[in-house]
């Protein structure tokens, strides 16, 4: 008897259940790898597809709400007294960004670091690279352009009251105790976790919520990296004049951007890629 045969035949004695639904609840109950390859590679194609406009406007939203998790950070920072396991909390805020940008389905350039390349991966042409070189300069942009408009609201209106606009500048400046180098290593786990969250996502069903505030929770208590909550932070030091525009780039922008890249593609997609690449 073929595996899994015996639940066939048991579903198919279920009144009002249909051949295909008895399918679909194979293919739920255990989806194999390939299949989590071909739903986030068709991901991948969709979003290559998307107009420029769609996928700008898109990433500015997701740029914005990215904000969101260092200022849930900093609420809870002044709210807590100063303990060994106060940091363990304050992380806790961190993943409020990264819901907000995954379940309404935002552009973020570090989600595209494995979606836009498993297409390229089946199919490596000039076209599809040209299409991942335009997604990612399209998203990257609208995300940089995102995080500036948070950093500038929050620094020249009154939106946030004093104690919370000191919390949100006092972790900022914890981003610039790593010099370029620990940037640069600290966000390859940053960029493989949100490649494998992005990974988890079609199989995550009611659980996505459960599933990006964890994986999104480890790179903040890793104190990993990552290329656009770290920009907000960057932007908003560099308002109040405590940030050059070349340490900036030098220290944070390039090392961390290259390293989300490697760790969401050169570790993730090619490792996704390879593990099915016998197989599709």
């Amino acid at each position: 008897m073929a595996p899994g045969s015996g639940d066939s035949d048991a579903l198919s004695e279920v009144k009002g259940i249909t051949e295909r639904e008895i399918i679909d609840i194979e293919e739920r109950a255990q989806p194999r790898t390939p299949v989590l390859y071909e739903v986030v590679r068709r991901m991948g194609e969709e979003e290559l597809a998307r107009p420029a406009v769609s996928l700008w406007w898109s990433g500015v939203a997701a740029g914005f709400s990215m904000s969101f998790s260092l200022i849930a950070q900093a609420a809870l920072q002044i709210n807590l007294p100063p303990r060994t396991w106060t940091p363990l909390i304050v992380a806790a805020g961190y993943p409020a960004g990264f819901l907000l940008v995954v379940l309404s389905r935002q552009q973020l350039f570090t989600e595209n670091t494995i979606t836009a390349v498993l297409p390229l991966l089946k199919s490596f042409t000039a076209l599809n690279v040209g299409r991942v070189i335009r997604l990612w300069s399209v998203v990257f942009a609208a995300n940089m352009a995102g995080a500036l408009v948070a950093a500038l609201f929050y620094t020249f209106t009154p939106a946030l009251s004093p104690e919370l606009r000191d919390g949100a500048l006092e972790i900022s400046r914890e981003l610039f105790s790593n010099n370029s180098k620990e940037m640069f290593f600290k966000s390859i786990p940053a960029g493989f976790l949100i490649a494998a969250m992005v990974w988890l996502l079609p199989n995550a069903d009611t659980a996505r919520f459960h599933m990006v505030g964890l994986l999104t929770y480890l790179i903040a208590i890793g104190g990993f990296t990552h290329i656009v909550v770290g920009s907000v932070e960057s932007f908003l030091l560099i308002f109040i004049g405590e940030l050059a525009i070349a340490q900036f780039f030098g220290q944070f922008m390039v090392p961390v951007l290259v390293g989300n890249i490697i760790g969401g593609t050169a570790l993730f997609a090619l490792i996704s890629y390879a593990q099915v690449m016998s197989e599709i």
